[in-house]
């Protein structure tokens, strides 16, 4: 066979075919539809070098600018702007797009707070077991955590060998190497376990999320352990495995057991935990949006199964690629959502006679060729759809939620120091782990805040007595939990006027004047009671004081009359005169009218504390009386003096009254008594 340039060194073997005159396999400008089209193609970024080696080839190295502007113009800057605008959509339908810089902060700190948990760290031992406080001290120090980060990062290093039987025929030496390694990295994260527990307490290790995950971890390498380098090596015949299969297993085992280790060191960094937190809040906050894409696929592939089901193999489709079964239906418009030669399989779905087989007694399903026109709105359809738009509102939602996690400290109206400030706190008022604690413990964990969450008593006693009342109207005096506490902090720590939206700023307003209000009733009930106590304190060290030289004027007058009767006694008596004691003329001895005497002073003194009791009892009344509008008059009247001039005045009246009855008594005693012993004596 002669072929041109077969013998000669310097000309390359070429095999000549008929020239015709055919427009390119895939695009033409040949009418608007196709230029479109192809144009459309281009947007995707698929085929337009193509288009550009062809033009440079036909028209001139002039028309390659068109291609190139288009691509610049049309894809940089037009697509760009399609995602703002898909963006700008999501945001409007959520209504953050109409929120002012400091709303969008405090919309941006409520989810951040509705995300913080407390941080599950046991409290320190006593300082009794001193074993437990210094592996206390070892796991949560720095160096510790560091170590145990950089050896969790060369665990994952001896991945890089595959591990397989396979290799292990062809690189035995260094696999072994590397499988001992980890061997020993599973070892010593078991040692961490063990020294956690212990420092912890069993109970207090497993509060922790993270740390149950490393125990879950560290009991399967356990078990890779023993069956890499224990069953596989000495007891192969008890599992009733082929050892080749067996081998396979403990070395897939291991594989996913590294690849599960590194996942961990997510929770050692905070930086990698905010990551972490983005990608799952991120799934979990568009878990609808990719509930529907999928309802969307599903229907587009049965559909496709419909449509092309019968179309025979191309360039694109192939056994692997085709619309044969819902299945393999699946499996095509996943790879086409990553624009994955998505083009040529609608070209191939395209294909129409004579490159195909059609008869006219023959149906469309009985044929093997595609249908023109569908196959373009079917993928051009499902391309826009899915590609510009529903992955945008991926990117919207991913977009969303790097700004929650990742906003700067100026920014954030409570950053992560002061949300971790306060876990911190929390932790050491909430000793039991409850996640609430009592009301009366709110105003000891206020005192121990510091950053921005701080509460000076010295300056904000007034907001400190309304947060202490907030929290107790909250639950009507019962537990608080953590969020309860952290959401009241973060309300008292912004200017609501200017971070709230309307409606969340009246309810809160309103919330706040009833605070308000009650705080106000209960600092004039007090300051009230304390003036009565004041003054009841007043008037009872005026009556012991009455009383007490009232006593000692009785003490007196009766050491006066005992006295003067021991010296009638002495005195002798003629049996012929007679004393009469009373206003009958009747005979007594002068011990019973001197008993009479002292009956009647004591009767005296006994009415007297009565009537101050009396007085007691009253004022007693009118300070249990609780109401607003009462004490709000008895404040009046004690400014006004009417209550200072009056419970004095009746009480020194009195005083007065009783002192003078009792001087009056004790007069008429005396004088009685001198007027029967003159009787005596004459």
């Amino acid at each position: 066979m002669e072929v041109f340039g077969k013998n000669d060194e310097n000309l390359h073997p070429k095999m000549l075919v008929p020239r015709v005159w055919t427009n390119p396999r895939n695009f033409n400008f040949d009418h608007i539809g196709n230029a479109m089209l192809a144009l459309f193609e281009t947007l995707s970024y698929k085929g337009w070098n193509v288009i550009r080696d062809i033009l440079w080839a036909r028209q001139g190295p002039w028309a390659v600018l068109f291609i190139h502007v288009y691509v610049f113009i049309g894809c940089m800057i037009g697509l760009t702007l399609f995602v703002d605008v898909v963006i700008a959509n999501y945001m409007e339908n959520r209504g953050t797009a109409l929120l002012t810089v400091d709303q969008r902060r405090w919309h941006d700190l409520k989810a951040r707070l509705r995300m913080a948990q407390p941080l599950h760290v046991p409290p320190r031992p006593a300082e009794s077991s001193k074993i437990r406080n210094r592996l206390y001290e070892l796991t949560t120090s720095r160096s510790f955590k560091q170590f145990y980060a950089i050896l969790v990062v060369l665990n994952s290093a001896t991945l890089v060998v595959p591990w397989s039987v396979e290799e292990e025929e062809q690189r035995r030496t260094l696999l072994l190497i590397f499988t001992s390694f980890a061997g020993i990295c599973s070892f010593l994260f078991t040692i961490e376990i063990l020294l956690k527990s212990i420092a912890f307490t069993p109970h207090g290790f497993w509060q922790s999320r993270r740390n149950r995950v490393d125990l879950l971890i560290t009991c399967v390498s356990i078990f890779w352990l023993i069956a890499h380098f224990g069953i596989s090596e000495v007891a192969l015949p008890i599992v009733s495995l082929p050892p080749s299969q067996f081998r396979r297993f403990t070395y897939t085992l291991g594989y996913i057991i590294g690849i599960l280790r590194f996942f961990t060191i997510t929770g050692r960094k905070s930086t990698l935990k905010m990551l972490m937190l983005t990608v799952l809040w991120s799934m979990v906050r568009s878990a609808f949006i990719i509930a529907a894409m999928f309802l969307l696929i599903l229907f587009y592939a049965y559909a496709g199964v419909i449509l092309f089901g019968t179309v025979r193999y191309g360039q694109a489709l192939s056994k692997h690629v085709n619309f044969r079964s819902g299945k393999q239906a699946l499996m095509v418009l996943f790879r086409s959502i990553t624009g994955e030669d998505w083009n040529d399989i609608m070209h191939d779905c395209m294909r129409s006679p004579p490159h195909c087989y059609w008869a006219p007694s023959l149906s469309y399903w009985q044929s093997d060729c595609g249908n023109y026109m569908a196959a373009i709105l079917y993928f051009c359809s499902f391309y826009l759809i899915i590609a510009y738009i529903v992955l945008n509102l991926l990117v919207a939602v991913i977009m969303e939620n790097f700004s929650l996690f990742y906003s700067s400290e100026e920014d954030a109206l409570l950053s992560y120091a002061d949300i971790r400030n306060y876990q911190q706190v929390w932790n050491m008022v909430d000793l039991e782990q409850k996640h609430s604690i009592p009301v009366r413990r709110v105003k000891f964990l206020l005192r121990l805040l510091r950053g921005r969450l701080e509460v000076d008593l010295n300056k904000d006693k007034l907001l400190f007595k309304h947060m202490c009342h907030e929290m107790e109207r909250l639950n009507n005096g019962e537990d608080v939990s953590f969020h309860d506490i952290l959401s009241m902090l973060s309300y008292r720590s912004v200017d609501i006027r200017k971070s709230l939206q309307l409606d969340e700023l009246v309810q809160r307003e309103e919330l706040e004047y009833l605070i308000e209000e009650e705080v106000a009733k209960q600092t004039i009930r007090d300051w009230l009671e304390s003036c009565l106590i004041k003054n009841k304190q007043l008037k009872k060290q005026q009556q012991e004081t009455a009383m007490g030289d009232l006593l000692t004027q009785i003490r007196s007058t009766t050491t006066t009359q005992t006295c003067q009767t021991k010296l009638l006694l002495k005195q002798p008596i003629s049996p012929k005169k007679q004393i009469k004691c009373d206003s009958r003329k009747e005979s007594s001895p002068n011990k019973k009218c001197i008993e009479g005497n002292s009956e009647m002073l004591t009767s005296s003194v006994a009415k007297n504390e009565e009537q101050l009791n009396k007085v007691a009892e009253k004022v007693d009344k009118r300070r249990r009386s609780s109401s607003i509008p009462e004490l709000v008059e008895e404040a009046k009247r004690f400014v006004w003096g009417g209550r200072l001039k009056s419970l004095p005045r009746i009480n020194f009246g009195r005083q007065r009254q009783l002192q003078s009855t009792n001087t009056s008594i004790k007069e008429e005693g005396v004088t009685g008594s001198n007027k029967q012993t003159d009787q005596q004596f004459q």
